[in-house]
């Protein structure tokens, strides 16, 4: 299992995607260099990523800079503080909930780190408010897995939509079959469409 951990294996990734479609290629001519994107693994990226879900960049932002200034991002402080607090940080109610279910599950994150792709997504969804999006997601940077797709990613699914020039955006499914091609690099294909992706809404808003 091929793990990324410096931009060296992002421009691997990026040149053999090049070399196998042509209009990888042309993409990555609009977008320069990709960025190598790794984060630290652990309870607090996936608090935070339940903290992100279905609201805004600023949003998650704001909640996210009060709990940390509570010192509430700790799976022992989530269990000991009561829903009030966490509610005054921004937290709804469901969220409250997801992030209990997250401090209870107590994941082996260092077991994770050395687990195939497969096995990390099927551990993280079984904790209350993680789906299978955050555990790819997961994956991809905090683990650094080379070969784990979003295919369910609104962005990904608009950029293959322009880059292929497709009649329309393609579901969730038909986007996993589509990226099994790009194989063993399908972690730095979605970096390069997300990349592409702001390269493309960048130019129609300057239109």
């Amino acid at each position: 299992m091929r793990i990324i951990t410096e931009t060296a294996c992002v421009a691997e990734g990026a040149a053999y995607l090049a070399d196998l479609e042509p209009r990888f290629a042309y993409a990555l001519s609009q977008t320069g260099p990709l960025p190598l994107r790794r984060k630290t693994d652990g309870f607090e990226q996936l608090l935070s990523a339940i903290v992100s879900q279905q609201i805004s960049v600023a949003a998650a932002n704001g909640i996210w800079a009060r709990l940390k200034a509570a010192k509430l991002t700790g799976p022992r402080k989530i269990m000991w503080a009561s829903d009030d607090d966490l509610r005054a940080c921004g937290l709804s109610r469901q969220k409250v909930r997801y992030a209990r279910a997250l401090a209870e599950a107590r994941l082996d994150y260092k077991a994770l780190r050395t687990a195939p792709t497969d096995e990390v997504i099927a551990t993280l969804t079984q904790v209350s408010g993680i789906g299978v999006w955050t555990g790819e997601i997961y994956a991809m940077f905090s683990l650094g897995h080379a070969d784990v797709f979003a295919p369910g990613d609104l962005a990904l699914q608009e950029s293959a939509r322009m880059l292929f020039d497709l009649p329309e955006r393609p579901k969730e499914r038909a986007l996993r079959q589509m990226a099994a091609a790009w194989s063993p690099w399908r972690s730095v294909a979605a970096r390069l469409l997300w990349a592409y992706y702001h390269v493309e809404k960048s130019r129609e808003g300057i239109r």
